[in-house]
């Protein structure tokens, strides 16, 4: 049988996808990858260097196919942050259970290993960019150093707040993953009402004129 002449990065994801989930191993080598799925060997070094490299491109394709998603929804144009985050909370978790059992296998390999944590790098840095763009409002702090610490911050949290959600996925048995819905309804809504700046904001102002004012006495 002639060797396939087209090999896309999305071909090697669903052929690495469909073996480790057959055999709940990895493929011996490359070329045993490439001979069993019938094409050259090569095709898979023009996407990828390894197949560790496969395994963070296949969560970074769950967060990419997440995005494209919501970017060609209108209303979620028109979403504030708060509600564009639970947006791309739900509809992440949804490819994440289409995928489930690819996750539980990849994520549950590595969970007592800091390969765990590598494996989701290329996630991070998608999300964490993510973060960063949402428009989340935040104090004003007229210092480049301390805004770079403030936003720095938001999108560490955020991502600790993926990964928590991520671990009551993995562990949530309920019909429909319906607990995982309500504790990221809980649990972003919480986060938004703990930066809500707007009563800071008024203790900041508050304290200005406090100070102006002294000063004015003086």
């Amino acid at each position: 049988m002639a060797k396939k002449k087209t090999i896309t990065s999305n071909d090697i994801i669903s052929f690495y996808m469909d073996y480790v989930l057959e055999h709940n191993e990895n493929p011996k080598s490359v070329y045993a990858f490439a001979k069993a799925n019938n094409f050259e060997e090569a095709k898979f070094y023009e996407h990828f260097g390894s197949f560790e490299a496969v395994e963070k491109f296949i969560f970074k394709a769950f967060f990419d196919n997440t995005l494209s998603a919501l970017i060609n929804n209108e209303e979620y144009q028109s979403f504030d942050a708060r509600n564009k985050l639970l947006s791309f909370y739900f509809t992440f978790f949804e490819n994440l259970t289409a995928n489930r059992s690819y996750v539980v296998y990849a994520l549950h390999k590595h969970k007592n290993s800091m390969k765990g944590l590598s494996l989701l790098s290329e996630l991070k840095k998608s999300f964490t960019n993510y973060i960063q763009n949402l428009g989340i409002e935040t104090i004003d702090l007229k210092q480049e150093q301390l805004e770079k610490i403030q936003n720095k911050a938001i999108q560490e949290s955020g991502w600790v707040q993926l990964l928590l959600t991520l671990k009551f996925w993995l562990d949530d048995t309920s019909a429909s993953f319906e607990k995982t819905d309500i504790f990221i309804e809980k649990s972003v809504n919480t986060c938004f009402d703990v930066l809500n700046i707007a009563p800071l904001k008024s203790v900041i102002d508050f304290g200005k004129f406090i100070f102006k004012e002294k000063m004015h006495m003086k």
